[in-house]
């Protein structure tokens, strides 16, 4: 027996997280259709006692059949509606801690707004799947229940709608195939369009800038012929089903009654007989319920499919050991990274960063310094080599304890968060990340402020800490700013990434100070261009093509004249 595919695990899962509501609209689906099928059965006894020939008892269950069937209706539109957003909101979540937990390579592979499409349209349709797998197997019980009780009436009305039936489902076989690979390429175009369209409105400013506009659209929209045949055919393929069933059902309801007619002039069939096989007749004809539920079962499947693409990405292992006692010390040991291609990186790094000091890594563009930092905090695990914060490999730490201990700063932070406060009380824990009502902010918000010189920028906004994020009229140096306060949480090693490069003088002069800290008291690693920063630094990490060429005091590397030739000229004097 073959392993089954991601999709179709995920599809399995979304159906168990519909809970209690699956369970519930299997149960009154199950009741509808038996109702439905023993509809057609009382409406014939109806008709034989009101000729005389029959109890008086079977209009009254046949009216109670009806209300039943109302009842049922009712409760299967509820189940389906509660079911289905149960288990979206369970795929989603399941999404987002999986991206969560990728290093930021892996997460890189699929571009921002393709994610959003998958986690906002495709989870939708996975979510489905409890609806669609329980309507789908109840949707076969009325041509079967039907072909079962003509059976019983005559055995020749039953092998009459048999045969129509296994016509039909020939016919419709060619449109499961077909309609599932036309939803899932729609989908994956889909997904291309809103990644370019996010990545075009991040660069909004360039692209106005360099008059682009229309070139940008056409980028954009590149796709869009395609995703409208791929429409198309998708509607080409549902209408084909659709009049598929519409041409043969009505024939072989025609086919039913002109053998049931039959059977009642040579009196093997009653006129309450004849009206039930009509009735059944036209209830196993009708096929469009199970048109409807192919549908379903298709967009499900395809959805899952692009679900389960990013959750079978593997996430980074997690560790589950506390940091030990220790001063944030820094170890790289051999440390490697490969693009996707081989091509290398970092090639066998071997650094290590004093408890309380601070390195400062430099290097032309290129040569592996936001790499190094990224390695440093464990945004990814390196290829090879190992990193360690106070004698323990990075990937045994656990996750909680790990980035309590290390905080990023990026030369264009994403601030986090609903208002400036969460955005600044990110990384800290809940009871300190939480103003009271009457207070301004918590003293650590407070505190990280000033230290990245940003409380003054804040205090000047609407609402003050309060201010929401998307009405925030922030410059970029106080983006980064914030994102430098909200860095300062960490408690053992501090990586900032160019995170003053939009700084003035004499502001990043202040923040340094800041980020320096008491002596020993935390450890740095700074990603920079600035002769200045490099200066103040213990030591300098001069990495080049990858490698380590020195470390080193920067005053003695200044004689090198390639050295030098990092920096900018005019930067400024060693």
């Amino acid at each position: 027996m073959g392993t089954r595919s991601p999709g179709d695990q995920l599809v399995r899962r979304s159906v168990r997280h519909g809970g209690g509501w699956t369970i519930t609209l299997a149960g009154v689906a199950l009741l509808g259709a038996a109702a439905e099928l023993l509809l057609p059965a009382a409406l014939g006894f109806a008709v034989d006692a009101a000729l005389g020939d029959g109890s008086r008892w079977w209009p009254l269950l046949a009216g109670a059949l009806v209300a039943l069937l109302i009842v049922a209706d009712t409760l299967g539109d509820l189940a389906t509606g509660y079911g289905a957003a149960r288990a979206t909101g369970r795929l989603r979540d399941h999404l987002l801690r999986h991206l969560f937990r990728l290093d930021v390579r892996q997460a890189r592979r699929h571009p921002v707004g393709d994610l959003v499409t998958r986690l906002v349209g495709q989870a939708a349709d996975a979510g489905q799947a409890g609806n669609a797998v329980v309507l789908g197997a109840v949707a076969v019980i009325p041509p079967l229940g039907s072909v079962v009780a003509l059976t019983l009436l005559a055995p020749v009305l039953g092998l009459t709608l048999l045969a129509g039936l296994l016509l039909l489902a020939v016919l419709l076989r060619a449109f499961v195939t077909d309609a599932s690979t036309v939803t899932t390429a729609y989908q994956r175009i889909l997904g291309t369009i809103a990644g370019r369209l996010l990545e075009s409105l991040g660069g909004a400013r360039t692209v106005a800038a360099a008059a682009t506009v229309d070139r940008e659209r056409e980028r954009i929209l590149e796709p869009l012929p395609e995703l409208g045949a791929h429409g198309r055919r998708g509607w080409e393929l549902l209408a084909r089903a659709g009049a598929r069933t519409a041409a043969v059902a009505p024939l072989l309801t025609l086919a039913v009654i002109a053998v049931g007619g039959y059977g009642l002039t040579a009196g093997w069939l009653t006129t309450g007989e004849l009206v039930a096989a009509v009735r059944y007749a036209a209830l196993g004809a009708g096929l469009g319920a199970a048109v409807a539920a192919l549908n379903r079962l298709v967009r499900v499947r395809a959805g899952a499919r692009r679900l389960a693409e990013p959750l079978d990405l593997p996430a980074a292992p997690a560790g589950d050991r506390p940091l030990p006692e220790g001063r944030g010390e820094l170890t790289l040991r051999g440390v490697t990274v490969h693009t996707d291609d081989g091509q290398p990186i970092l090639a066998g790094v071997d650094l290590t960063v004093p408890a309380g000091g601070t390195v400062a890594v430099v290097g032309v563009s290129g040569s592996g310094k936001s790499t190094l930092a990224a390695v440093a905090g464990r945004l990814y695990d390196p290829d090879a080599g190992e990193v360690l914060l106070d004698g323990v490999p990075l990937h045994r730490l656990d996750p909680a304890a790990l980035r309590r201990a290390v905080g990023y700063a990026f030369e264009r932070p994403v601030l986090v968060g609903a208002t400036v406060h969460e955005a600044v009380g990110l990384a800290l824990p809940a009871a300190a990340a939480a103003p009271s009502p009457d207070a301004l902010a918590t003293p650590p918000v407070l505190a990280a402020t000033r230290a990245a010189a940003v409380d003054d920028c804040v205090s000047r906004l609407p609402e003050g800490f309060r201010t929401p994020l998307d009405r925030a009229p922030l410059s970029g140096g106080e983006a980064q700013r914030l994102g430098l306060a909200r860095a300062l949480a960490a408690e053992r090693l501090l990586v900032l990434d160019d995170a003053t490069s939009s700084l003035d003088t004499a502001t990043e002069h202040r923040v340094s100070r800041a980020v320096a800290g008491r002596a020993g008291e935390r450890t740095r690693l700074v990603v920079t261009h600035r002769t200045a920063t490099a200066a103040a630094a213990d030591l300098v990490a001069w990495l080049d093509g990858g490698r380590l060429r020195a470390l080193a005091p920067h005053r003695h590397l200044w004689s090198d004249p390639a050295y030098r030739a990092v920096f900018q000229a005019g930067d400024g004097a060693p």
